[in-house]
């Protein structure tokens, strides 16, 4: 990593794909397991998060998932969770909040205090192995998710870093900030083909620009991605070897065949008619 002002960083990879995908409030979904997820497997789901102080309708209310994991991670504000693992608490700014899913669970959250709330909530595709394992939750914070050099290393590993939450498969998930006119390169792991980048502010060059509020798909292939920061620029970058398996999707579900849709929707039924006996939901 170099701060040469000059912009001479290049891609080794070439952008094959980019979106701004659609914004709803606070929330821009830039990806979903209906269109670039079925590319970009594991990685299904991708919502940039802007949440405001003082703004009616963030956040989110008690919902279900299974067969994925969600990793949710702010840059800047602090969110309440809590889950049907039993799970609950407040979510510090740099902190991570993993969700495996699996057989089934229902979780929320939403903002609090009074400052604007920034990040990103990620969904991954489960192995066949995991699409129906147990529910569980870990939450980290700041100080427990290692760096390398500019990196956070939210899953997998990057250069001497290595994340504290086990990935269910072979990936890598870091959250990356450059200062203007800073250069660095990414080295994926070996066979990781799939990759990406979501900018959350600043702009990037990589062999051509990404703006603010952008995610850009990298052609399939091993090679480096340099980037050069055009401003102060946060961003996520995902790789990954690519998941082997079909999309088969619910409501708030994606599992690998229908029979595990059904005994995951089958769960999520039976967890939410819990709640509703216990007055958590209408």
């Amino acid at each position: 990593m170099t701060s040469d002002p000059t912009p001479t960083a290049h891609a080794s990879r070439t952008i094959v794909h980019r979106t701004r995908g659609t914004t709803h409030g606070p929330i821009t979904r830039l990806m979903s397991p209906g269109d670039l997820g079925r590319v970009l497997k594991p990685f299904i789901f991708l919502d940039l998060v802007n949440f405001q102080p003082g703004a009616l309708g963030q956040g989110f209310g008690m919902h279900p998932h299974s067969g994925i994991a969600t990793l949710t991670f702010m840059t800047e504000g602090d969110v309440r969770y809590e889950d049907t693992t039993g799970q609950a608490g407040i979510l510090p700014a740099g902190g991570v909040e993993w969700m495996r899913a699996g057989g089934g669970v229902w979780h929320t959250g939403a903002p609090v205090g009074d400052t604007a709330g920034r990040g990103f909530q990620l969904w991954v595709a489960l192995p066949a192995a995991l699409e129906l394992a147990t529910a569980v939750s870990r939450y980290l914070a700041p100080e427990q998710v290692p760096v390398d050099g500019p990196a956070r290393v939210l899953l997998g590993h990057h250069g001497a870093a290595q994340a504290v939450i086990e990935a269910p498969s072979d990936m890598s998930y870091l959250s990356v900030r450059l200062g203007a006119g800073m250069h660095w390169r990414y080295v994926p792991p070996t066979g990781h083909t799939v990759a990406w980048v979501a900018v959350a502010t600043g702009q990037l060059t990589a062999g051509e620009p990404i703006d603010a509020g952008e995610l850009v798909v990298f052609e399939p292939s091993g090679a480096p991605i340099d980037f050069q920061a055009r401003a102060d620029t946060s961003f996520v970058l995902g790789s990954a070897v690519a998941h082997p398996h079909d999309l088969v999707m619910g409501s708030y579900s994606v599992h690998t065949n229908r029979l595990a849709l059904a005994q995951g929707t089958a769960e999520i039924r039976r967890i939410g008619q819990r709640l509703r006996e216990a007055g958590r939901l209408d």
